[in-house]
């Protein structure tokens, strides 16, 4: 099949490529010419496991090609998929001008049916806007092209992204089009050859659908940060408590991780749209995920308290080393990562970070710019060389075994703060260390 996929950040580069790896024809269209001048070049302008040599072999197959041709993708296949950035408003809303302005692109240049696939994230209703956007223009231009709007949001997690993508657990398909319903059937079906993993709605459940999975994946991390906090005033170990509440089957052990707050581009926006969406189009108050989002902000503060409960209040004349700056590991996403109120905080203090992250070196130093007082190093122990204490902000798996002999001679003080409790305390204090995890 032939395929559009307009939008070439994290979801429409990931959706597009792999729809080209099981043999479609993709092309992908962004406007900023030169993220599309890199893209033709076989260069990949985020990090994801897999993707680029995914792309590059795909593009070799002919299989793959970028434009920033608007007329070109419009007309180059009945599935037309928007993929394009949702940032939230001010109040917390989606902003949806991208979609609707995608939209408007694909009806100018219809030349006959099309199946339009809202794959962003998007709240509920958005579908009708985009329908009612696509008739006005065709009713413009005094066009009677037909086409359909069908939901199908996406369920990837940032570094296991190709592999969610290639081995989904579900694919949702909000749609009424009997005919956009049996071609989304048809493109899906390399994907789910082992058994039927497409689930059918109507569009507004799978807009919803999709809120609602990172809303209780959020409640799940924020409710456990909060146990967590618990567990450290009342002498108990968050790692035995979820261990128990997890061995229960109607639990379970997914994203009962404690540590420094949840980030990254899906679920602190998500929360809040859902939020808005609900009080502005429903009259409702989501008292729970507004908890949620308060305890994830609060959470996002406790490594800077633990450093201020040791070191005091002021930290002058401080340097700490910092592991991890990407909001998770295998990405160089930092939107909303904890790192960055982690550095806020104890910069305001008066203390100086070196900072290393595997991966996200560069967009770190994109986001903080010349900043006084943050520093970068070449590699973690290059960065734990005469600090104060060390603290860990990311779970990056080159973290989790270290040299705690050779950590102790580097610190200036042998103390360890871990926001991701990636090692056992009793192990790390007999070995002569100060550690502080959460919940622990």
């Amino acid at each position: 099949m032939k395929v559009t996929m307009i939008g070439t950040g994290y979801v429409g580069l990931v959706s597009g490529t792999c729809l080209a790896e099981v043999g479609n024809h993709v092309l992908c269209l962004d406007t900023d010419a030169d993220k599309i001048a890199r893209l033709q070049r076989g260069e990949v302008p985020i990090y994801e496991p897999g993707l680029e040599a995914m792309v590059r072999r795909n593009m070799a197959a002919g299989r793959l090609s970028f434009t920033t041709d608007v007329q070109a993708a419009a007309e180059y296949a009945t599935m037309q998929f928007i993929a394009v950035g949702t940032p939230p408003d001010e109040d917390g809303s989606a902003d949806l001008q991208y979609v609707l302005a995608a939209a408007r692109g694909i009806a100018r240049h219809m030349t006959g049916f099309r199946v339009i696939v809202d794959k962003s994230t998007v709240p509920v209703g958005t579908a009708d806007k985009v329908q009612a956007e696509i008739a006005a223009t065709l009713k413009a231009q005094g066009a009677t092209h037909p086409f359909a709007v069908v939901s199908n949001p996406e369920f990837l997690k940032e570094g296991a992204a190709v592999e969610d993508f290639m081995r989904p657990d579900r694919i949702i398909v909000g749609a009424s089009n009997e005919q956009a319903i049996a071609l989304m059937r048809a493109l899906y079906a390399p994907f789910q050859r082992n058994h039927e993993r497409l689930v059918l709605t109507d569009v507004r459940s799978a807009e919803l659908i999709k809120y609602a999975a990172n809303a209780m994946l959020a409640t799940r991390i924020s409710f456990m940060n909060e146990m967590a906090n618990l567990a450290e005033r009342l002498g108990a170990d968050i790692e035995m408590v979820r261990r128990g509440i997890g061995s229960d089957p109607r639990i379970g052990y997914d994203f009962l991780y404690p540590g420094c707050g949840y980030g990254g581009s899906c679920f602190p926006k998500d929360v809040k749209a859902l939020i808005r969406t609900a009080d502005v189009e429903a009259g409702l108050q989501m008292q729970v995920l507004k908890a949620v989002e308060s305890a994830n902000e609060a959470q996002k503060h406790v490594l800077a308290a633990k450093v201020r409960r040791r070191f005091g209040e002021d930290l002058r004349g401080l340097r700490f080393a910092l592991w991890g700056l990407a909001f998770k590991p295998n990405t160089d996403d930092m939107r909303e990562a904890p790192s960055r109120v982690l550095v806020a905080d104890l910069l305001a203090a008066g203390a100086e970070i070196v900072a290393y992250d595997p991966v996200a070196m560069d967009e770190a130093r994109r986001v903080f710019g010349p900043t006084p007082g943050l520093h970068f190093a070449a590699s973690a122990m290059q960065a734990v060389e005469g600090a104060d204490a060390l603290l860990i902000a990311t779970e990056w798996k080159e973290f989790r075994s270290p040299d705690f002999d050779t950590l102790r001679t580097a610190l200036r003080h042998p103390v360890i703060v871990d926001g991701r409790n990636l090692y056992d305390p009793q192990l790390v204090r007999l070995l002569g260390l100060e550690y502080f995890p959460i919940g622990r």
